[in-house]
């Protein structure tokens, strides 16, 4: 698996069965805080931890239909968590 790529991009054609199974293995990997993406061009690897964000847009023009669905979060560094201090003084 390829730790250094950055992104990954799949479209094809599917029925509503496949589209199903697909959506189900992600709300699955994301309950588990791991989704590997592949396809013969390549895989990434997404660790969703935390508070998610979740936009879902809809929209109908002519004769196209579509279904947005984006989730994103904010990586912490273990490191830079590790690394904060507080001070606290009083005069």
């Amino acid at each position: 698996m390829s730790h250094g790529k950055n992104s990954f991009r799949h479209e094809s054609l599917q029925d509503s069965r496949s589209i199903q199974k697909i959506l189900k293995s992600v709300t699955s990997g994301i309950s588990k805080g791991k989704v590997v993406f592949s396809d013969e061009d390549g895989e990434i690897l997404m660790e969703p931890k935390g508070l998610l964000n979740l936009k879902l847009t809809a929209s109908r023009e002519e004769n196209r239909r579509r279904i947005n669905i984006r989730i994103t979060w904010q990586v912490e560094e273990e490191a830079t968590k590790s690394k904060k201090s507080l001070s606290v003084a009083t005069d």
